[in-house]
């Protein structure tokens, strides 16, 4: 087996890690957990990087667990924000919790027979039936006040220019989340928690409740908060998050993602977010720096990141969308598309109305003069035709008589307009 730590060193995908967990991962088998607040029904990218800690860490022969939190999903956590989370309902939180779980098996195996095969923990189930006055007396007395104070993410909290401040629901939840800690080490033998370096406050609040409550050993590792070359917000883009959930970011739109990152990250995100071997990266690296412009690093990265999180089959198919602008796409490649990508492929084209009625009653000249301002005249859009300069639906035009039918509407409402190499235009059919 893979040795855990030094694999996510050579990676860079460690930030902190408390004395001895090197050597007590060295004795055999053991168990962590990544918490993960269920505040939507899907993950995003910005998860990807403490989901790929606990992928390595199955891999290398340790039990993972993944943790969702039902209950201080209902709070917030404070790290790193600016303002307090909206709470939310028991029934959302449920939805929330089935959805996620359904993307973490694409990474970890939760259904085979092998000791160390992943688990999904609620802390709901351990905290609905928790009284305040049990808590705050088993808990609370455990951790000063001056020792949560002390945490970057209360002080940084508190010494932003904020007239909203930190409430005390806010406040409490580096207790709730050291006491997911607590229970996981008492109850399922969890002696490590990994997650990113914001949550070190919260975690090793954790390892001192463990320590005062029960005088156990317990383990904290982080990993670095990902950041673009530029200074982005890494997973941001102008329309927001990149999620997982193919309904909110298309695999073309996250294929996208990967295949257009700077060289630099390329360079950084390769060993962050695939399971490739540190020789093949290193040969993809080498060979990247001799030929930079043909981008094979991040089509690499793109390829083995969508096909991880979508499969083999949308990384296909984002392939093939991918071409539809520059490439050598067909007219069934375009037809093949599902609507959410077409969109997507191309977002931005100017578009014309028209109605089916009129669309289908007047010649082409009409609709791509007249009708819409693809080509300033008649006779401009009569000479490109003539000279095989334009195409309909990805297939060449030569008859600038044509009268447009139902069989060239794509999706009963769409039809593809390219005028030359580069500029499209789409009918929309009303």
């Amino acid at each position: 087996m893979k040795n855990f730590v030094e694999e996510l060193k050579w990676r860079g995908m460690i930030h902190d890690i408390t004395p001895g967990t090197e050597e007590e991962l060295s004795k055999g088998m053991m168990s962590a957990y990544v918490g993960i607040d269920p505040t939507g029904d899907s993950l995003h990218i910005g998860h990807l990087v403490s989901i790929m800690i606990l992928k390595h860490f199955q891999a290398c022969g340790n039990k993972p667990f993944a943790l969702v939190g039902g209950a201080t999903g209902m709070i917030g956590d404070p790290s790193m924000k600016s303002q307090e989370r909206n709470l939310l309902d028991e029934a959302t939180l449920e939805h929330n919790v089935e959805c996620i779980k359904a993307q973490l098996s694409r990474f970890l195996d939760f259904n085979s027979d092998a000791p160390n095969k992943a688990e999904l923990v609620n802390n709901y189930d351990w905290m609905k039936d928790y009284t305040f006055i049990n808590f705050t007396r088993d808990i609370g007395k455990l951790i000063t006040v001056n020792y949560m104070m002390s945490k970057d993410s209360v002080k940084k909290r508190l010494s932003r220019d904020s007239s909203e401040g930190m409430s005390f629901t806010e406040f409490t939840y580096q207790l709730l989340q050291g006491y997911d800690f607590l229970y996981l080490y008492q109850n399922r033998n969890v002696k490590l928690q990994l997650g990113g370096a914001d949550q070190w406050g919260n975690i090793t609040t954790g390892t001192e409740l463990i320590r005062r409550t029960c005088g156990g050993e317990a383990f904290a590792l982080t990993c670095p908060l990902i950041t673009k070359a530029d200074g982005g917000k890494f997973g941001k883009t102008e329309k927001g998050n990149i999620w997982l959930d193919a309904e909110r970011t298309s695999p073309y739109q996250f294929y996208q993602f990967w295949l257009n990152v700077s060289d630099s990250d390329a360079e950084k995100y390769i060993k962050i977010f695939t399971m490739l071997d540190r020789e093949t990266i290193e040969s993809a690296i080498s060979a990247h720096h001799e030929c930079p412009e043909s981008r094979e690093l991040q089509k690499l990265l793109a390829r083995e990141v969508t096909v991880m999180v979508h499969g083999e089959k949308e990384y296909e198919n984002a392939v093939k969308a991918s071409q539809m602008l520059f490439g050598k796409a067909t007219a069934d490649d375009l037809r093949s598309l599902d609507e959410q990508t077409f969109l997507a492929v191309f977002d931005g084209v100017p578009t014309f109305p028209i109605e089916r009625e009129k669309l289908f009653s007047m010649g082409i000249l009409d609709i791509l003069a007249v009708e819409s301002s693809v080509f300033a005249s008649k006779g401009e859009a009569r000479k490109m035709i003539q000279n095989n300069g334009f195409s309909l639906n990805k297939e060449k035009m030569t008859d600038p008589a044509r009268v447009l039918n139902g069989n060239d509407v794509i999706d009963g409402k769409y039809i593809l307009l390219q005028k030359g190499k580069k500029d499209y235009y789409i009918i929309i059919v009303r």
